[in-house]
């Protein structure tokens, strides 16, 4: 039987993992600042992630949500404390497009209506809703109705308005920095803009956070780089399990969920829930928000200072950085003469940096140095 082909495949194998450090099977070391899609948000086998999932293994690795999960309060209220929305409710999930789709769903219910607005260069997942709402038509199947979904300008408030004034939008999902999209930043101002634009008319915000959030940008989620801005929903996975599967949705206070609304089988799972629990106590007791934010500033300021690259963006350690050429050649370089993983986007000119939040400066410096050897070769 041959595996379903999925990705462009590097003729790379890697058997270990340690920190921001990688080893395939002929024992050549590489360093990772992608993360597995921004997966590895403290580390591969950070020795308290490992732990925390072998003492949980030792007792119970699953039972459904039938009966009482303590873990899952454990980590909800864990959760609360470090992101700030200790008053909102949680579902958990397995995955960010399973996050985005029920989020999408919960709006629906909440408001009755079935219009959902995303925006130019979203990626929100491959489960029907969700690719719905992403601005790419060659992953939408023929099955998929899209006459609900409208995709809009980026950074285009009026446009938005004039959707919502046909009355029948549940609600707006963005990503407040777009990862596959080329880590672009959503200005403050269309943020802001759209929060407003959604309670004037009676929709539900909803921001994903799959990418952005449990502290890549050096906040715990990339929206609250603006004060104040509360989204009624927020979707969240990847660095949320650092490997392991788990996704969830935030649920604002106001939206009233009934009893079996949402529903999973695996979702919240004891494995699932100690290793995100491990994830927020190692992103709390290694500081990795400060880090995060103090690095990312540093490596964008390096970036900036190379004349050849054309545009850096992001926040804290979600950088996107634009060539003059292709990224895909110079991508293949780093890891066959530098042995070094970054990440592609939608944009073919940018390569996409998402390294694990406690990876160190001397890593750091040495991909600047490569890459200023390769752009100059």
């Amino acid at each position: 039987m041959n595996l379903f082909d999925v990705y462009p495949l590097m003729p790379v194998t890697i058997t270990k993992g340690q920190g921001s450090k990688l080893w395939d099977d002929h024992g050549m070391e590489y360093l990772d600042l992608y993360g597995g899609h921004a997966v590895i948000s403290v580390g591969h086998t950070h020795p308290h992630f490992v732990k925390r999932i072998k003492d949980q293994l030792d007792n119970l690795a699953f039972y459904s949500n039938s009966i009482q999960i303590p873990i899952q309060n454990q980590l909800a209220e864990k959760l609360g404390q470090l992101s700030g929305y200790d008053d909102y409710g949680l579902f958990l999930c397995n995955s960010g497009a399973e996050a985005n789709e029920n989020a999408i769903k919960l709006a629906s219910f909440a408001t009755g209506k079935s219009g959902i607005i995303s925006f130019t260069g979203a990626f929100h997942g491959r489960t029907s809703a969700a690719v719905a709402a992403t601005d790419n038509a060659k992953i939408v199947a023929p099955a998929n109705h899209r006459e609900d979904f409208h995709i809009l300008p980026w950074e285009d408030l009026e446009a938005t308005e004039e959707m919502l004034k046909k009355g029948n939008i549940a609600g707006i999902i963005i990503e407040a920095i777009q990862g596959v999209g080329g880590i672009m930043v959503a200005s403050d101002k269309f943020l802001s803009g759209l929060s407003k634009l959604s309670k004037k008319y009676g929709a539900k915000l909803i921001l994903d956070e799959v990418q952005a959030g449990f502290g890549r940008t050096g906040r715990f989620f990339a929206h609250q780089w603006i004060e104040g801005l509360r989204p009624d929903i927020i979707s969240m996975a990847k660095g949320m399990g650092n490997g392991f599967p788990i996704g969830g949705i935030l649920i604002s206070p106001d939206i009233e969920a009934s009893h079996g609304l949402l529903g999973t089988t695996f979702g919240g799972n004891h494995l699932a829930c100690a290793a995100s629990l491990a994830v927020l106590e190692v992103i709390e007791e290694e500081g990795l928000l400060a880090h995060s934010e103090q690095l990312g500033n540093w490596l964008i300021s390096e970036l900036k200072k190379i004349p050849e690259i054309t545009e850096v963006r992001g926040r804290g350690l979600m950088i996107g950085l634009d060539l003059p050429m292709p990224a895909g050649p110079i991508r293949s370089e780093l890891v066959q003469k530098h042995h070094i993983f970054t990440g592609s986007a939608a944009k073919k000119h940018t390569i996409r940096l998402l390294p694990a939040l406690n990876i160190q400066m001397n890593d750091l410096n040495s991909f600047v140095t490569a890459l200023k050897q390769l752009i100059n070769s």
